[in-house]
């Protein structure tokens, strides 16, 4: 027992936006979180996708400061509509509408 007291496991956080690198990922996740129905959930999913993609950039794609942009997509944000639809236009990601079951 005293043998495995001295193994210790390094952990680091998870962090969505490291493993979201293609177009049809970032698409599946917000689509997973939307899903989910969860105004924060949908918000942080924005936020991981604008952080893969490069916050910077879109800042200068939408119009809003890089301070916003993490303010609003995060898992504490409330993002407005017009700030929802400046974020996925200019991440390329068409929010769709369907019939529910």
């Amino acid at each position: 027992m005293a043998e495995l007291d001295r193994i210790r496991t390094k952990t680091a956080p998870y962090d969505a936006a490291e493993y979201l690198k293609t177009p049809e990922q970032m698409a599946a996740y917000l689509e997973a979180a939307l899903e989910e129905g969860d105004p924060r959930l949908i918000a942080k999913a924005l936020g991981n996708i604008a952080r893969a993609r490069g916050m910077s950039q879109l800042a200068k794609d939408t119009g809003l400061t890089r301070e916003a942009l993490y303010t609003s997509l995060s898992e504490s944000g409330n993002p407005t509509l017009t700030t929802l639809l400046k974020v996925t236009t200019a991440l390329g990601i068409q929010l769709k509408a369907a019939a529910s079951a």
